[in-house]
């Protein structure tokens, strides 16, 4: 579904990718896992046109995608749910989502958007209960929840989510996995970003390893989860131990 190919890409004088190249196959959860800094937001920000690459190919589909506008590669099947949240404060959760189908308003498929939000409202009836209140009122976990949601109201093919567990409680970190599970089993592919490894490849079927912009590892969850380094420098010294 996602192929990128020796991609680079950065900020002004700062080059941040170096030839990061990886797949992600139609129905998989694809995790990459690296520390503060690794360049993994970055990445997102690329395949999603809000950095332009330097060089490299994205194809999404079998079709370039690099250098396209953000609401182009949206409206073809890629949404972001992006680090922090970043939900409408000011506005209602019903705006919220509805803004998240912006790409559709022009065209036949809008009239599917009501459906859409009640298929949200299904999979969050904690959203539906709050339809009417302001996204900032909302907690961490219910504003994670809602950008979840707005990123669906695209009808997106591929979801990809930055750092979703971030700020969030255990118990919350849970459900929210869950939920990413849920929309695999829906038909949606996942590329998940996170810090928090152990989480991420406990749901992931692949994982890569990011550090200074460079891919340094890649395997099934089960293979990353194995490897010592990657447990000394993503899951402690004793998960091995805890594991056993």
């Amino acid at each position: 579904m996602l192929r990128i190919r020796n991609l680079e890409s950065g900020y002004g004088s700062l080059k941040v990718l170096r030839g990061v190249t990886i797949h992600i196959n139609s129905g998989e959860i694809v995790t990459i896992i690296g520390a503060n800094g690794s360049g993994k937001t970055t990445l997102l920000e690329t395949i999603t046109g809000i950095v332009r690459p330097r060089a490299g190919e994205i194809l999404y589909k079998k079709r370039n995608i690099s250098g396209m506008p953000p609401e182009r590669i949206v409206a073809l099947g890629c949404s972001l749910v992006p680090e922090g949240r970043q939900v409408f404060a000011t506005m209602t959760v019903h705006e919220n989502l509805v803004i998240g189908a912006y790409t559709r308003s022009s065209g036949p498929d809008r009239e599917n958007v009501p459906e859409d939000l009640e298929s949200v409202y299904a999979l969050f009836p904690i959203l539906k209960e709050r339809n009417r209140q302001l996204a900032g009122t909302l907690s961490g976990g219910e504003q994670q929840m809602l950008a979840i949601g707005r990123s669906l109201m695209a009808r997106p093919g591929l979801i990809m989510l930055d750092e979703p567990s971030m700020g969030l409680a255990p118990i919350i970190v849970k459900h929210i996995f869950e939920i990413i599970i849920q929309l695999r089993s829906r038909g949606n592919t996942i590329l998940l970003v996170e810090q928090n490894a152990k989480a991420a490849l406990g749901i992931a079927d692949r994982g890569y390893v990011m550090e200074t912009g460079s891919i340094v590892l890649e395997g099934t969850a089960r293979e990353l989860l194995d490897n010592h380094d990657v447990q000394r420098a993503y899951l402690g010294k004793d998960y091995k131990s805890i594991g056993e």
